[in-house]
């Protein structure tokens, strides 16, 4: 019987966790290294060891209605896209609402994390940790890893023959915190990410001109969408969703492709991607082609070599007189803690877990990982339901299949992610059909059809509307009473943040102009496919 649960980091994954162990009657301990909860989002002027790391400007890629905890909204004048210390701000009045601090050791590092002796008939874990010096070993009987997948920078130095000649400074995007020593310089950013790009325009401010490599290009889309409403409330719905997985796959990348492309040609400004079908995730910059215009960034392809001061491109082109070069190549996967980092890795040295939590070939279940993938919907609410599903699954609740069928469960979407993203070891995947199996599985899933019958409002708001997390708390295990208003009043609170200046208008804050000429093309093709097909 699992009672006590240790989680690793005290992030957004480690308080969704804390409270997730809460809510099924365990005993979590959370050991964070820190001296404060946010992980990723609890900015310091400097990067850290063993710590993720934010620069001082970083805002939101998600609306603040599609990335609450699905329980706690946020205060309604926040504004829609956060700032760092706004979306830090959020984190500590959830972790004080619902009194999860005092279950967390600070200032505590884990420096072991092994299974017992008898794990085969246990399940329990020892862990060992370290604070201010003084070393403790504990059992625990399930271990929850929420340490996140921003911490380990790649700079694939490697890549580029002549890095040791270059004479200018370089570094990755981790230690970057503003943009202030770049003043008159000449920057070369290498990576076309969100991190690379907002780094990009940022130093386009005061430097004397910013380079932007990328060997691939990225799909570019703005924050603000229809008719000035967050991207992500008006494409991440239930309904587009059903659509895109429906229609063939010619017409479906079709429609992806014109989405993609409704701000601006990316052709003419070097941005399109080398597969414009392939679902990665596009890059948030509201500003990009605003500077490529002006010539203060100019967007170039993947480097070739470096010499003592310049940087040599694949297409032969030369820029000379660099002062600095920062790499914005993500992030590789590390768990020191672990002596047998098997346990995660177990095939081909690649993380492998099935549902994107659980190790496939423990004797026990009993241990997760939380947060550990990425999709066009946010961290906070995907955490949250993950470790909803890991807790039941550590009571026995939530039955697994054989370690056959897991490893069966996990090729077939390691072929899925291949089609859609590229890469069969992709972190990525489609955010409602993920959600929605973990909810089928824990009894939380909203019944569309029950919906329409019983609640019509609602269910219209469900379906064609924002799949927002409040639907992971409509019914179920971990019900709240407040998710159906919340879904209702999820418009109201976004229009709050922007009008802040009375103006009389007869509209109506529902934007159902907005929706019907979104899903009119849409509904178009799928009418013309139903009738020739």
């Amino acid at each position: 019987m699992v009672r006590k649960v240790a989680i690793i980091g005290a992030g957004v994954s480690g308080l969704a966790s804390i409270k997730a162990c809460l809510e099924e009657g365990l005993e979590p301990t959370c050991f964070e290294r820190s001296n404060g909860i946010g992980g990723l989002w609890h900015f310091t002027d400097s990067a850290m060891d063993g710590r993720a790391s934010i620069y001082a400007s970083v805002c939101t890629n998600s609306c603040k209605e599609m990335m609450c905890f699905p329980d706690f909204p946020f205060p309604e004048d926040f504004p829609n896209y956060l700032h760092n210390t706004k979306l830090q701000e959020y984190i500590q009045m959830f972790a004080e609402h619902f009194d999860l601090l005092k279950y967390i050791k600070f200032k505590t590092l884990v420096i072991h994390v092994r299974k017992r002796l008898d794990f085969p008939i246990t399940g329990q874990w020892e862990v060992e940790t370290e604070t201010e010096g003084q070393v403790e070993l504990d059992v625990f009987d399930a271990v929850m890893v929420c340490s996140g997948h921003h911490v380990y920078p790649n700079i694939p130095a490697n890549n580029y023959p002549g890095m040791e000649k270059f004479k200018g400074k370089y570094f990755h995007s981790r230690e970057y915190k503003g943009p202030e020593k770049f003043r008159g310089k000449r920057a070369l950013v290498v990576g076309l990410g969100n991190s690379g790009s907002d780094i990009a325009v940022e130093l386009s401010n005061v430097a004397s001109q910013v380079y932007l490599s990328s060997r691939s290009g990225s799909w570019v889309m703005s924050r603000v969408w229809e008719n000035g409403y967050p991207w992500d409330m008006l494409i991440i719905n239930r309904f587009e969703t059903f659509l895109r997985n429906a229609l063939p796959t010619a017409i479906s990348d079709w429609l992806f492709e014109k989405q993609m492309s409704r701000w601006f040609d990316h052709e003419n400004f070097s941005l399109v991607p080398v597969n414009r079908t392939l679902r990665k995730e596009p890059v948030f910059n509201d500003e990009l082609p605003s500077r490529i215009t002006c010539g203060s960034v100019v967007v170039k392809p993947g480097v070739k070599e470096f010499t003592e001061s310049s940087a040599v491109f694949q297409d032969g082109t030369v820029q000379e007189g660099l002062d600095y070069v920062i790499f914005a190549t993500g992030y590789t996967f590390a768990y020191p803690f672990m002596d047998d980092e098997s346990i995660l890795m177990c095939r081909d040295n690649t993380v492998t877990l099935y549902k994107s939590i659980l190790p496939p070939r423990l004797e026990k279940p009993t241990m997760a990982v939380i947060g550990l993938v990425q999709s066009l919907g946010s961290a906070i609410p995907t955490a949250e339901l993950q470790s909803r599903w890991a807790t039941r699954v550590f009571k026995g609740l939530c039955k697994l299949p054989s370690e056959s069928h897991m490893m069966e469960d996990i090729d077939e979407k390691m072929g899925k992610k291949l089609k859609w993203y590229g890469q069969c070891d992709s972190l990525q995947t489609d955010y409602i059909v993920y959600m929605d199996e973990l909810a089928s599985v824990i009894g939380i899933k909203p019944n569309i059809p029950l919906l329409f019958l019983t609640d019509p409002r609602l269910a219209v708001q469900v379906y064609f509307g924002p799949c927002s997390p409040y639907q992971f708390r409509l019914t179920g295990p971990g019900k709240w009473d407040g998710a159906r208003n919340a879904i209702l009043t999820q418009w109201d609170r976004t229009l709050k943040a922007t009008r802040t200046r009375i103006v009389h208008s007869p509209q109506s804050s529902f934007p159902l102009c907005a929706f019907l000429r979104i899903l009119a093309l849409p509904l178009l093709i799928a009418a013309v496919f139903l009738v020739f097909v």
